[in-house]
């Protein structure tokens, strides 16, 4: 039997509290990204998989999004983003990743890459 990777059960209250103590632009998002708004897609927010919990997830797609504050602009915090996408894309899991004042300023770029990454998954 494989190791479970998605939602792990040690990672469920961690997941809970990200969600309780979502940030505005992550709570703008999942605004349009519930309720299967883009293209009838089913998204998930904070979603873990294996150790690491995504800002949402659509299964169906393997598309993950990651919305970046500032402190993805700390020395270094851009190597751990690459390990951790490497990580991902090893499971087949693409990342769309956007600044969080994308999602204020541009928020159609965001459906639009949303919407193209998932017509590439077909």
């Amino acid at each position: 039997m494989k190791p479970r990777l998605h939602n792990k059960k040690e990672l469920k209250e961690t997941r809970k509290k990200f969600r309780r103590n979502a940030t505005s632009a992550e709570a703008v998002l999942w605004k349009m990204l519930k309720n299967k708004q883009i293209q009838g897609l089913k998204f998930r927010r904070q979603h873990s998989v294996s150790k690491l919990i995504l800002d949402f997830y659509c299964p169906e797609k393997n598309l993950a999004i990651e919305l970046d504050g500032e402190h993805h602009a700390i020395l270094g915090k851009e190597t751990l983003d690459l390990k951790r996408d490497n990580f991902l894309k090893s499971l087949g899991i693409e990342i769309l990743r956007f600044e969080n004042k994308i999602v204020f300023e541009d928020p159609e770029l965001i459906i639009e890459e949303i919407i193209k990454a998932a017509g590439d998954k077909t």
